[in-house]
């Protein structure tokens, strides 16, 4: 009977606040740092899932092709690519490590069973350092864009996940850029960071900042229209789901389903623009590339409804925090 009492009370100090029970959800609106943090979790865990299956594609595709010095290869975590430029043949990197693997399942078996289990996350500290900041930049981004668009045009427009997605993708690009121009760098030629510090100066004495951004274009040409067309596809899987399932907010299956159908669209219509984004980005440090590109589908769809699917869990998840803590404040202003 209490329990009733105090649920009445929070719905009318609800109604008496927002003015309608439809308007309700502004209250418990999540924050930019909370935005940020599911996004760094997000992140995170679909690192840790994706990545073994790069880093064993790589070693497969090491028994059959020479990582010598002067190719590269491109990794992904899951979150972004990154190029690999190989070092010297008397180092032993993780991609260089001897195995004789029939297949995937044979090379994760003894992978683990040599080498431990870490060895699956080769290569996957220095890449995160990019890839988290850029992915809570993006996602936080295209939140806080969509409301602002949503406040001017209304939110049954169509082109707000283009333009949000588009904007808050070039963003996270642009700032990422050099970081990861740098991060190349330094792997490629083995640099201290002093060295670094003389090379950057020198090169934006010679060049200019903008060198800094050398290999910006490819990737824009790709990750933009990438991004609107996900966006797009997402939010109308994602409505069109949760009407046909009569869920108020997405569920996580919701999510995930409407993020691996909208990242497989998208990967397939901008795969041209990958192609060129490839060669052009491993053309920039002037190495060849390794003719072993596995297509990109077959990642990116489990990497976007991962990520997506974890990261409208958290922010669920901060929903219902503040949605606890408004219920308390009420409680305790009546009491």
């Amino acid at each position: 009977m209490q329990e009733n009492n105090c649920q009445q009370r929070v719905l009318f100090y609800e109604r008496k606040i927002m003015g309608s029970e439809e308007n309700t959800k502004e209250l418990y609106k999540i924050t930019p740092t909370q935005q940020a943090i599911a996004s760094c979790c997000g992140a995170i865990v679909t690192s840790l899932l994706v990545t073994p299956f790069d880093v064993v594609k790589i070693r497969l595709q090491a028994q059959s092709n020479s990582f010598a010095n002067g190719k590269c290869f491109v990794y992904s975590n899951g979150l972004m690519d990154h190029v690999y430029v190989c070092e010297d043949q008397n180092s032993k990197p993780w991609y260089k490590k001897p195995g004789h693997f029939r297949g995937m399942l044979d090379a994760f078996v003894k992978i683990i069973k040599i080498e431990g289990i870490k060895s699956l996350w080769s290569g996957l500290p220095p890449t995160l350092i990019m890839a988290v900041p850029s992915t809570v930049i993006y996602f936080t981004s295209y939140d806080q864009l969509s409301e602002v668009l949503i406040s001017k045009l209304g939110k049954d427009n169509d082109h707000i996940p283009v333009l949000a997605g588009s904007i808050s993708r070039l963003g996270s690009l642009t700032v990422i850029s050099p970081l990861e121009l740098i991060r190349t760098k330094m792997q490629s030629r083995q640099l201290s960071y002093k060295q670094l510090r003389i090379y950057i100066n020198n090169t934006v004495a010679k060049d200019g900042w903008r060198s800094l951004w050398r290999g910006w274009s490819p990737t824009v040409l790709r990750d933009v229209p990438f991004s609107a067309m996900y966006w797009y596809h997402y939010e109308l899987m994602k409505k069109q789901l949760c009407k046909t399932f009569d869920a108020h907010e997405p569920t996580f299956m919701i999510s995930f389903t409407s993020g691996a159908a909208a990242g497989s669209i998208a990967a397939t219509v901008t795969l041209p623009f990958d192609v060129v984004k490839t060669h052009k980005q491993t053309e920039i440090w002037e190495y060849e590339t390794l003719n072993c590109i596995v297509p990109r589908l077959i990642k990116v769809a489990p990497a976007c409804a991962i990520m997506i699917s974890t990261y409208e869990y958290g922010k669920s998840f901060f929903r219902k925090l503040n949605k606890e803590k408004i219920h308390k404040a009420i409680n305790s202003h009546s009491s």
